[in-house]
C-alpha cells in the first residue's frame, strides 16, 4: 500500500506497511480472536435487562415508602425503632437485595468507563512515541485502501479539528470572566459602573474580597457623584465577614470600645466592654460598679432559658384551628413533636408550644433552649420540622408564615414582657449608706421616691410598655455591639424594670433589675469577627462552653443585667443630685474648635 504525505507545498511518497481496516462485523471477530471485550452488567442475567432493571427498582422504592412509614408510625406511638416485625425485616432485607443489585449494575459500567478511558489513553501515549515525528498539527494522510472490488481513496485528518464556535451566552461568559482576570482594577471598576459585571458577584469572580471591597467602592462613589474618604476600608478582615455578616461591603464603621468596671457579680469581677459613641455613658457605668464593689458584689439568678418562633397557619373554619391548637397542647403529643423538632440541633431542645387563636388563623408560639447560640435559625428549623411533620394530619392547614409576630422578634411585645424571651435574668445589690453617700453622692430616700415617680409611675403615665427603667437601652446596646449580638433585639433586650427599696432600717438601698428577655449568644453572627471575639474572650465567655452547652450565653446574660444595674443606679444618682446636665456637659461636650481645623 503507498500512503502520499501532503503538506502545503510539497508531497512526498512514503513507503508504510499495510495497513487493514476492518469492519465491526462477525467475520471480523472471527479475524481477531485474541480481542478483548468489556464486561457487562447484563452478561450475567439469564432474562432481559429490562426486566430485571424493572423489578429491582420497583422493589427499591417500594420497600423504602414502607420503611418510612413505619418509621412514622413508631414516633408518633413512641415505639423504639429498633422494635421490628416480621414484614420490617423482610422489608430491609428486600432494600440490601436491591441496593446491592442496583450499585452493582450502575458501578461496573461507571467502572468500565474508566477503564475503557484508561486503555485508550494507553494507546494513545504508545502510538505519539512510535510516531513522533509523522505527525504534524496541520498535517493530512491520504490512505489508498484496497478492497475486494472498489478502490476508494479516503482523507484521515490527524490533527486535532477545530471546534466550532460556542453559543453567544458562552462567549459573554468567556468575556466576563476575561475582565475578571484582569489585573487592572479600572477595567473591572468601568464594567461595575456600565453594569456588565454585578456588584454583588465581584467576591466570587474576583477571589479576593478586599479587592472586591476595593472596586465596589470605587464604582459607588463614581456612580453616586459623592466621596466616602471618612469611611475607612483598609485594615479589616472582610473575608470573616463572607456570607455571614454583611454583604457588599464598601468600608467598616469605627466604634470606639471603653471598659466599664470591675463588675462584681455573683463572687466574679468582669471588666465590661462598652462600644460607644456617647460621652458619660461609660463613665457613669463604671461609677455604678464601683459602688456595687464596694458594697460586696451584686448577685444574679437566671429564670428561663428559651428562644421563641411562633409561625401563623390558617384553616378553613375556627372549629378545625381549635382542633390543632388542642392536639398540640395535650401532654401525649409532646413526646412526638418534641422528636421531630430536636432533629434541627443536637442544641435544640423544645419546651413548651404555647397556641392564641384569632377566628379561624392560630398563632403556635414553640420555646426551646438553643445551648450558647443565640437562635433564631435553630429555632427556625425546628418549628419548619414540626409544620411539616402536622401537615399529614392536619391536610386542611395552611401555613401563611414562619413568622406570625407572636414570638416576638425586634418589637416591643407584651408577650416577652410576659412570658419571656432569650434570657430572664433578676439582679441585685444591697448598696451601703456610706457608699451611696460618699460615691454616688445623695441618699437612700431620695433615690427611692425618683424611682417611684420616675422609673414606675412616670413610665405608667407614658403607656411605656417594658421601660420601667432610666436607659437600660444605653447599656444593653453598648455591650451588643462591642460582642457582636444583633443590635436590632435591643428592642426587647432592653425590657427592664427597676426596683429601689430603702432596708435595714432605711440606711441601706435594695436595688434590682428585672429583664425578661435578653437574647444573647457567645457563638455564631458577629460574634466570629476578630474584634467581637476579643471583647468575648475578655469577659471569659468565648465561644461554646465546653462543660455546659449554654453556659457562656447565660453567663453573658449576666453580666449585662450587672451592667444595667450599675448604670441605672448610676444615672439615678446623677439625676437625684441634680449632676445629671453639668455631667453631660463636662464629659459630652468637645472643647475641640472645629471651625479652626476645617479652615485650615
Amino acid at each position: 500500500m503507498c500512503v502520499r504525505r501532503r503538506s502545503n507545498s510539497t508531497t512526498t511518497t512514503t513507503d508504510l506497511p499495510p495497513i487493514t481496516l476492518l469492519r465491526r462485523s462477525p467475520s471480523s471477530e472471527k479475524m481477531k480472536p485474541n480481542t478483548k471485550t468489556n464486561p457487562k452488567a447484563s452478561d450475567a442475567l439469564p432474562f432481559p435487562l429490562y426486566l430485571a432493571n424493572g423489578v429491582f427498582l420497583t422493589l427499591f422504592f417500594l420497600v423504602v415508602y414502607f420503611l418510612l412509614i413505619r418509621w412514622r408510625v413508631k414516633i408518633r406511638n413512641s415505639t423504639p425503632l429498633h422494635v421490628v416485625s416480621f414484614s420490617e425485616v423482610s422489608a430491609i432485607v428486600a432494600f440490601f437485595i436491591s441496593s446491592i443489585y442496583l450499585l452493582g449494575f450502575f458501578g461496573i459500567g461507571f467502572v468500565q468507563s474508566f477503564i475503557t478511558r484508561s486503555d485508550l489513553w494507553a494507546s494513545d501515549d504508545e502510538d505519539e512515541n512510535t510516531n513522533t515525528k509523522r505527525r504534524n498539527q496541520n498535517q493530512r494522510v491520504i490512505v489508498n485502501v484496497k478492497q475486494p472490488k472498489i478502490n476508494e481513496q479516503r482523507e484521515f485528518t490527524v490533527a486535532k479539528t477545530t471546534p466550532p464556535l460556542p453559543p453567544v451566552a458562552k462567549q459573554l461568559k468567556k468575556l466576563e470572566d476575561d475582565v475578571m482576570s484582569l489585573d487592572d482594577d479600572e477595567e473591572v471598576v468601568k464594567s461595575v459602573v456600565s453594569g456588565a459585571v454585578p456588584s454583588y458577584s465581584l467576591e466570587s469572580k474576583l477571589g479576593n474580597c478586599f479587592r472586591a471591597a476595593k472596586i465596589r467602592r470605587e464604582a459607588l462613589q463614581r456612580v453616586s457623584g459623592r466621596s466616602m474618604e471618612g469611611l475607612p476600608l483598609g485594615g479589616f478582615d472582610y473575608e470573616s465577614i463572607l456570607g455571614q455578616c454583611c454583604e457588599m461591603p464598601v468600608g467598616f464603621v469605627q466604634i470606639p470600645v471603653g471598659i466599664a468596671g470591675p463588675l462584681l457579680l455573683d463572687g466574679r469581677e468582669y471588666s465590661v466592654p462598652m462600644a460607644t459613641t456617647e460621652g458619660c455613658l461609660v463613665a457613669s457605668t463604671n461609677r455604678g460598679c464601683k459602688a456595687i464593689h464596694m458594697s460586696g458584689g451584686a448577685t444574679s439568678v437566671i429564670l428561663r432559658d428559651g428562644m421563641t418562633r411562633a409561625p401563623v397557619v390558617r384553616f378553613g373554619s375556627a372549629r378545625r384551628a381549635a382542633d390543632l391548637k388542642f392536639f398540640l397542647e395535650d401532654p401525649d403529643n409532646f413526646d412526638t413533636l418534641s422528636v421531630v423538632f430536636n432533629r434541627s440541633s443536637r442544641f435544640a431542645k423544645l419546651q413548651v408550644i404555647k397556641c392564641a387563636t384569632a377566628g379561624k388563623n392560630l398563632y403556635l408560639r414553640f420555646t426551646c433552649s438553643t445551648g450558647d447560640a443565640m437562635g433564631m435559625n435553630m429555632v427556625s428549623k425546628g418549628v419548619q420540622n414540626v409544620l411539616d411533620f402536622l401537615q399529614s394530619d392536619f391536610p386542611d392547614m395552611d401555613i401563611i408564615g414562619i413568622s406570625g409576630n407572636y414570638c416576638s422578634d425586634k418589637k416591643p411585645a407584651a408577650v416577652n414582657w410576659i412570658e419571656g424571651r432569650g434570657k430572664s435574668v433578676v439582679c441585685e445589690v444591697v448598696v451601703t449608706e456610706e457608699v451611696v453617700k460618699k460615691v454616688l453622692k445623695t441618699d437612700v430616700a431620695s433615690l427611692v421616691e425618683l424611682n417611684m415617680l420616675k422609673n414606675l409611675a412616670g413610665s405608667a403615665m407614658a403607656g411605656a410598655l417594658g421601660g420601667f427603667n432610666a436607659h437600660a437601652a444605653n447599656i444593653v446596646s453598648a455591650v451588643f455591639i462591642a460582642t457582636g449580638q444583633d443590635p436590632a433585639q435591643n428592642v426587647e433586650s432592653s425590657h427592664c424594670m427597676t426596683m429601689m427599696e430603702a432596708v435595714n432600717g432605711g440606711k441601706d438601698l435594695h436595688v434590682s433589675v428585672t429583664m425578661p428577655s435578653i437574647e444573647v449568644g457567645t457563638v455564631g453572627g458577629g460574634t466570629q469577627l476578630a474584634s467581637q471575639s476579643a471583647c468575648l474572650n475578655l469577659l471569659g465567655v468565648k465561644g461554646a462552653s465546653k462543660e455546659a452547652p449554654g453556659d457562656n450565653a447565660r453567663l453573658l446574660a449576666t453580666i449585662i443585667a450587672g451592667s444595667v444595674l450599675a448604670g441605672e443606679l448610676s444615672l439615678m444618682s446623677a439625676i437625684s443630685s441634680g449632676q445629671l446636665v453639668k455631667s453631660h456637659m463636662k464629659y459630652n461636650r468637645s472643647n475641640r474648635d472645629f471651625s479652626q481645623v476645617s479652615s485650615s
